[in-house]
């Protein structure tokens, strides 16, 4: 083949000596825009999966490396002048300037062309003289620009600016540290990239760097203040610059990788934050996915389409871990007052990545310090300690979240519920949640929905609850109330999800006229006072209804863009009544009902509030709105929040990933105070304890997974064998409570 590299950075300098190795008889040639000894930053961090991915490819590189780099194992996190460490992570680091004299020595040993101090041709004119043009040309890629509408990309700046310096001594771990200074929050990040020398990197938000003036200063006087506000770290040491300038991080993301026989690789088509180490290492990892699919399949084509599938999920889920990585550090502040080894727990299990069981693994005694601060009884996995909610205690942190089953008979909820909801209150949860409970007939979602408007209907929920306060001892249970608004009238979700009833629809009400989807929802009308007041009266009486039929806990559906969500989101209100206009109109109904229903409801019983956070949608509800939204609710006497995100138009673009919503909670229970409920894509035990011990969220709601498992909660003590209170089996289970053996075991 004839092939063109755009970029001389790892990446395109890799995927050049890969592809000549392979076949001496390829004409490779690279052009790289800069000198040969030209590089910006400083070190690079490799990960062992990486290194072995590169010994397998090339001995040579591997073994020219491993003279080179430096290896250690602690991360230091600094916290208002204590160090905590945490051992067992295993890092690997090198100079940029090293790495790339290797790969230029490779490169020319193997014939590969090299062209540098030299713009390459047009990719598109590259294309009609080349079998394959790889454009590693990075984040400011000119092929991806040039290429727009082929690889759609989506280009995200964020909210902090950092620098990228060095300090000529070798630090022995992996540091986080703070400043904090009059203009606000600081950051470091460091690491050793050699026996004699260091990477720092100083971050902090945009209007931090403004108020401490660093807009205004040159690349001399940056390096000078960020020696000031690090000053004990350095001990008197100089920090140097290579080209460093204030910059924003910015998150390429492209929806397709190749185009016609051009493909993008590193930086152009991905980028993740500096904070998870990741760039080299996914240029590196791309560059060895490209050359062994260009090897195995028999055309260009089938190896780019191939290379994409297999390194496309990889990227999203890096993506996704460093994503989760650069908000918390935007949103550090938030986190600096907990306590100092809750703090460092939290940095290092921020991306999701590293997670509670995995860092005890590594770490066990700092994980034990940890949970010992944090008053968890010894042998007591974070989510197996109580939880007071008033006069309600729950045994454990995990909540069945509420699924709605459309299984009722008019609103009436029969012996599919009972078995529903008492097999997962038997399962160890410490509560469960019905689905949302109607208001009214009009209030359903679909003729499958309960309610709580009969007197059926409360006879019917007592016998729920009757079996679980009665077989499942200590296991409480609550109900949602809601009305579904302009989302009403619905077929079943396995029918249509959100598809009007072919026949016998009711009419719908919201707080404004505006179907959820145009040309197939109805057309919702706009309530009128005296509806508000019956509707509000309404939710009086099921909470009353509920109250009888002893329900331990209440919940308030103002999420999901049912009736109250519909209030909430300026997507959905556009009254210009006391009802509608800025926030603070819009809080005006959901709080009214919220205060209706808290007054009669009993006062030792809690009532929380289920929230969207955002809309994922432009001009809808944002996170600043959401902890507003919160605070009110706290303040008008919530016991908890629930806090889930979108559902409320159709056309939202949600950040789909393991537990991608408690971010949103995590703000909200420091800003707010008030206890927060965690729902999202949080799958498995170790997420729980890891969101528990990390602070980030009381309680912990799953769906799915207790329809996967209804013991799920009591499956997972007995993963981590944990034999106390906080899980106890029902006694017709326990002689189920260890795992039977499999295969050959005995």
């Amino acid at each position: 083949m004839k092939v063109a590299v755009i970029g001389g950075g790892p990446g395109g300098l890799y995927t050049a000596a890969l592809l000549k190795r392979q076949d001496p008889g390829h004409q490779v040639t690279l052009w790289e825009r800069n000198a040969p000894d030209d590089t910006f930053g400083f070190g690079v961090v490799l990960s062992d999966e990486t290194l072995g991915g590169i010994e397998s490819a090339d001995p040579v590189v591997h073994r020219a490396l491993s003279e080179e780099y430096v290896r250690w194992d602690d991360i230091d996190v600094v916290h208002r002048g204590r160090v905590l460490t945490s051992g067992g992570h295993g890092f690997a680091a090198l100079g940029r300037r090293r790495l790339l004299e290797i790969l230029h020595e490779r490169c020319r040993a193997l014939g590969v062309t090299l062209h540098f101090s030299a713009e390459a041709p047009p990719a598109a004119e590259l294309a009609r003289s080349h079998d394959l043009v790889v454009a590693a040309d990075g984040v400011h890629s000119r092929t991806r620009d040039a290429h727009r509408d082929a690889f759609r990309p989506t280009l995200t700046t964020h909210r902090c600016r950092y620098i990228w310096l060095a300090a000529d001594f070798a630090l022995d771990a992996f540091r986080f540290e703070l400043a904090e200074t009059e203009h606000g929050l600081m950051q470091l990040h460091g690491y050793p990239f050699s026996p004699h020398a260091s990477t720092v990197i100083v971050e902090m938000r945009e209007e931090v760097w403004r108020r401490a003036g660093l807009d205004r200063c040159d690349e001399g006087t940056s390096i000078e203040q960020c020696g000031k506000y690090f000053a004990d770290f350095l001990g008197g040491r100089p920090l140097r610059s290579n080209h460093s300038a204030w910059t924003a991080f910015r998150t390429v993301v492209n929806e397709r990788w190749s185009h016609g026989n051009t493909v993008l690789l590193g930086d152009a088509a991905h980028t993740a934050h500096f904070s998870i180490g990741s760039g080299t290492k996914l240029a590196v990892e791309d560059a060895l996915a490209l050359t062994a699919h260009l090897a195995d399949r028999p055309t260009v084509a089938e190896a780019l389409a191939a290379y994409e599938a297999e390194r496309g999920p990889v990227v999203a889920s890096t993506q996704r871990a460093a994503r989760a990585s650069l908000e918390w550090f935007e949103n550090l502040a938030v986190h600096v007052d907990q306590p100092p080894r809750r703090f460092a727990f939290n940095l290092l299990t921020r991306s999701r990545r590293v997670t509670h069981d995995n860092l005890r693994l590594r770490d066990a005694d700092f994980v034990a310090a940890v949970e010992r601060e944090a008053g968890i009884p010894p042998a007591t996995p974070p989510m197996f300690t109580p939880f007071r909610l008033r006069e309600l205690t729950l045994r454990n942190r995990v909540v069945v979240s509420p699924m709605d089953m459309y299984s009722a008979v008019d609103g009436t909820p029969d012996d599919f519920h009972l078995v529903h909801l008492g097999a997962r209150a038997l399962g160890g949860a410490g509560l469960v949640m019905t689905e949302m409970v109607c208001v009214s007939p009009q209030g359903r979602i679909t003729p499958g929905c309960t309610g709580l408007y009969a007197p059926e209907h409360e006879d019917a929920w007592r016998r729920v609850t009757d079996f679980v306060h009665t077989r499942a001892p200590g296991t409480a249970i609550g109900v949602q109330l809601g009305h579904s608004g302009r989302k009403g009238s619905t077929r079943l979700m396995w029918e249509g999800i959100d598809q009007p009833l072919p026949d016998g629809n009711w009419p719908l009400v919201a707080a404004s006229p505006l179907p959820y989807r145009p040309g197939v929802n109805q057309t919702p009308k706009a309530l009128t006072g005296p509806e508000l007041a019956e509707i509000r009266e309404q939710f009086v009486r099921s909470a009353q209804s509920a109250a009888r039929a002893g329900f331990d806990l209440l919940e308030l559906h103002c999420a999901h863009g049912y009736l109250l969500s519909g209030f909430l989101s300026p997507l959905t209100n556009r009254r210009d009544d006391a009802y509608g206009g800025d926030l603070e109109g819009r809080l005006r109904y959901p709080l009214e009902v919220f205060d209706a229903v808290r007054a009669v409801w009993p006062a030792g019983r809690p009532m929380t509030v289920r929230i969207s956070a955002t809309d994922w949608a432009d001009g809808g509800t944002t996170a600043d709105d959401a902890v507003t939204v919160a605070r009110a609710f706290a303040d008008h006497g919530a016991d908890a929040i629930d806090v889930s995100t979108g559902q409320v138009v159709p056309d939202e673009q949600p950040a789909y990933g393991r537990s991608y919503q408690t971010p949103f909670a995590d703000r909200i229970r420091h800003e707010v105070g008030v206890p927060v409920v965690a729902v999202g894509a949080i799958s498995s035990w170790d997420d729980v304890n890891s969101l528990i011990l990390a602070g980030r969220a009381d309680l912990c709601a799953l769906a799915r997974p207790h329809l996967y498992d209804p013991n799920w909660t009591l499956h997972a003590a007995a993963d981590q064998g944990y034999t106390g209170p906080g899980a106890p089996w029902p006694q017709p289970y326990r002689a189920g409570s260890r795992k039977p053996p499999t295969g050959r075991t005995v």
